[in-house]
């Protein structure tokens, strides 16, 4: 009875101990974002937001993990093809449809970011039971889930400016925002891994209970997220800042279409959506050559799957340390992180290429993962930066598109080449090499107009 009594005083004492370091930790990481003026304006809730989003978004992946989206790792390469076809599926509604419609709704944007919010928590619920049913919801379901997490990212993205604290800079704020991501992927996973041991069912439910709570969270964003003060509107008939004379090229069909607004781009917020399209074409590759090659083609003297998950852990811990270095790079341009990180990004493929070894390759996953964290923040910041609020949300969601597209021809071109390392590699390191003349390209282009001009 005392040895019971005894371990039942260190069980309470532990969880008290366990309670009270969660709760300073808690209050650590409040103190941190609403530092430096981001409580005053809000800021602070839009990373909190954010945070409990990413709970969500991890619970849900976890719930998934086991049905739809798990492929065992000798499948077939048309079956991986098949997967990336799948992931191009959320982005062929959010550039034509979902982007403009957000910015009509940018007065309201609260209630935007809390409907993505809401109609995921909805779906989770319908998940929930088409997974215990082997429901045909299943499929749909989760597709909607991704069109309204991708909805959701590009409309708090375009929402952080207006909540920018003075001195603040947008790349700051991307990396607060980044890390809090992190935190709450893990805490989210963490929890949806021990309700998946009930089944997967209660991981979606748990997933529906943070969706509710992100979606009060969401509602009770300030005001200034829904202002308007400072904002010119301009008419939807003309994307971007197109002059209206300009609008003829546009009824010449498609491609006329695409080339008037990419023109009418700035150059700053072109070259660097040009340089995330290089990080993403690397990232696909990398994650799916990488695959195959480490399951036929091993390093000799090292065992493949461990060598794979030494190349993912340097990934994602470059992704991780890209977020902090971000935070510390607060009073740097954009430009300038975006631009060197591209030339990091060809300088460690060209390693791989020519000096391919277990070194190489743990060096590229890990600049890989750092250039492409830091490339994605500082892009974000450009656009937030340069782009008119009225056609924001648009630019963002045409963005992710055409990142997405670039994550999916690499991953395409991992799948389709010959397993052979520095043919492999040769070929990434080139289109990065391609990539970073076109941005070079572009930056001089606008220079000499800029010259020109004056």
């Amino acid at each position: 009875m005392r040895t019971g009594r005894a371990i039942g005083r260190g069980t309470v004492a532990g969880a008290r101990l366990a309670g009270r370091g969660g709760r300073a930790g808690a209050q650590r990481a409040r103190a941190y974002t609403a530092s430096a003026g981001a409580g005053e304006t809000g800021l602070a809730r839009l990373i909190e937001l954010h945070f409990v989003n990413l709970m969500g978004d991890a619970a849900l992946t976890v719930s998934l993990a086991g049905t739809i989206f798990a492929i065992p790792t000798d499948e077939a390469r048309g079956q991986v093809a098949q997967f990336l076809a799948l992931t191009m599926a959320p982005f062929a509604l959010l550039a034509p449809f979902i982007g403009p419609l957000l910015d009509r709704f940018r007065h309201g944007r609260r209630w935007a970011i809390g409907t993505t919010l809401a109609l995921r928590a909805f779906l989770c619920w319908v998940l929930a039971g088409a997974v215990a049913d082997h429901s045909a919801w299943l499929f749909p379901a989760a597709l909607g889930c991704l069109v309204a997490s991708k909805a959701y990212g590009v409309t708090r993205a375009a929402a952080v400016p207006r909540l920018l604290p003075a001195g603040f800079s947008l790349v700051n704020a991307n990396s607060r925002s980044a890390l809090a991501g992190v935190a709450g992927m893990a805490i989210g996973g963490g929890l949806a891994g021990a309700a998946a041991r009930i089944g997967p069912q209660w991981s979606l439910r748990l997933a529906f209970l943070i969706y509710v709570v992100a979606t009060i969270q969401a509602i009770r964003l300030p005001a200034r997220v829904d202002s308007s003060a400072g904002e010119h509107d301009i008419a939807d008939t003309v994307p971007l800042h197109l002059p209206r004379t300009a609008t003829h090229e546009q009824r010449a069909g498609f491609l006329s279409r695409i080339r008037a607004r990419v023109a009418a781009l700035p150059p700053t917020v072109l070259a660097a959506v040009c340089s995330a399209i290089g990080a993403r074409l690397l990232t696909g590759f990398l994650t799916l050559f990488m695959a195959f090659l480490m399951r036929e083609h091993p390093i000799p003297g090292h065992n493949g799957t461990v060598v794979l998950g030494l190349v993912v852990g340097a990934a994602g811990a470059g992704n991780a340390l890209g977020t902090v270095v971000g935070n510390a790079l607060r009073s740097h341009r954009p430009d300038v992180i975006v631009a060197v990180a591209l030339i990091a990004e060809v300088l460690a493929a060209l390693a791989a290429a020519v000096f391919y070894s277990l070194g190489t390759l743990l060096a590229l996953g890990l600049c890989a993962g750092l250039t492409a964290q830091l490339i994605k923040l500082s892009s974000d910041a450009v656009v937030q930066r340069d782009i008119e609020e009225s056609v924001r949300t648009r630019v963002f969601a045409w963005s992710e598109t055409v990142l997405q597209i670039a994550w999916v021809i690499g991953g395409g071109i991992g799948i389709a080449l010959p397993l052979v390392p520095q043919l492999g590699f040769g070929v990434v390191s080139g289109l990065l090499v391609l990539v970073l003349a076109a941005t070079v390209r572009i930056r001089l282009s606008a220079r000499r107009a800029r010259v020109g001009g004056s």
